[in-house]
């Protein structure tokens, strides 16, 4: 039986969760805030329950899905950014160290998957090696003298193929583009640069923690926001930073939003806009 959702007062207030004054409705930049709390509350309370009742053999991912208007891919300027979430979505992430010898005595240490400069010279630039890795891991991170040979090491780069799917696209209403254009995205994961000065455990928790906003050749986005074993005002929170920060990437921000919907891994969609 699914647990009831807390009281409304156990959620962080929108003027909290943003940094505004208490009792403030807007940004800075005097524009309403239209994400409404009780609306949001409710969603994150249905998608855990619905999860909890289920009772699935893994912890689900909840995901905040975007679909955008008023823009043109071919035409506009496409925006890409990142913003660190005070919650990891996603702890069990997979992330690969890329490293030198310090690094990688560093990664054996805290348990770190990793593979040094021979392990990537032995790949020879084969596609088939280079996307069978770039699928086994969600992000990569390398040492200085490695990031520099990773072109002449690997090829053109890291990649995967899109991430969503039909049922997807149906439901944020990106149908009307090419399929040609549907389905020839790319998602990008060239290595974030660890240097000595950092802590490698630190750098795999913040690359747990960040998520990345970017505008492709498709109106519709998807984002890990939390887990269904989160607290739900941990969920709360990560949403509201997450839908924050991309309204400021756009161009009209929040005209240039169609919809909004929070879903979790095996669950059904819940419109929060």
């Amino acid at each position: 039986m699914a647990s009831r959702p807390p009281p409304p007062d156990s959620f962080p207030s929108v003027s909290q969760s943003l940094g505004l004054e208490e009792g403030t409705n807007t940004h800075p930049n005097n524009e309403v805030f239209k994400l409404q709390s009780d609306v949001l509350r409710e969603a994150i309370s249905q998608v855990v329950g619905d999860s909890r009742e289920k009772k699935r053999k893994f912890t689900e991912t909840v995901e905040l899905q975007i679909g955008l208007k008023n823009y043109d891919p071919q035409k506009d300027k496409r925006f890409s950014g990142s913003v660190k979430l005070p919650h990891i979505p996603r702890p069990k992430m997979k992330v690969c160290m890329l490293g030198d010898a310090q690094h990688v005595e560093e990664a054996e240490k805290i348990g770190l998957d990793y593979m040094d400069v021979e392990s990537l010279k032995k790949m020879n630039k084969n596609k088939k090696l280079v996307k069978k890795l770039a699928k086994k891991y969600h992000a990569f991170l390398a040492s200085e003298a490695i990031i520099k040979q990773i072109p002449r090491l690997l090829g053109p780069g890291l990649n995967k193929a899109g991430k969503y799917n039909l049922f997807q696209l149906l439901l944020l209403d990106c149908l009307t583009l090419p399929w040609e254009t549907l389905f020839l995205g790319f998602d990008w994961k060239f290595p974030t640069l660890v240097t000595h000065q950092e802590s490698l455990e630190a750098k795999v928790n913040e690359t747990k923690a960040m998520v990345k906003f970017q505008l492709k050749k498709v109106l519709c986005m998807g984002v890990a926001v939390g887990n269904c074993a989160m607290e739900e005002k941990q969920i709360f929170q990560n949403v509201q930073l997450s839908v924050n920060f991309l309204v400021s990437l756009l161009k009209k921000n929040w005209q240039n939003v169609r919809c909004l919907y929070l879903k979790s891994t095996m669950g059904k969609p819940y419109r929060v806009f």
